[in-house]
């Protein structure tokens, strides 16, 4: 029974300290530096996002070209996958 109050009470702790541990920080106002570095990182991020979609997308395309030869050549076609 002892044991049963002693978690009770440990879980209670637990869950009241983890509430103060969420609390949010204020945050204090940027200032026009801080801003325009935020802006040219958030640019840069767009670049390396756009640089990344397209090297997605030419590889894309070449696996389907490569598909598609085979398939020319008379190649079988592959199995369905299995569910």
């Amino acid at each position: 029974m002892r044991t049963g109050k002693l978690f009770v009470a440990g879980a209670l702790v637990f869950a009241l300290s983890a509430g103060l541990a969420q609390a949010k920080i204020p945050v204090e106002p940027m200032d026009d530096a801080a801003k325009a570095k935020a802006a040219e990182a958030s640019v840069k991020k767009a670049e390396g996002a756009k640089k990344g979609a397209a090297a997605l997308a030419k590889a894309q395309d070449l696996a389907v070209e490569s598909y598609k030869k085979g398939q020319a050549k008379g190649g079988a076609p592959m199995a369905a996958a299995k569910k």
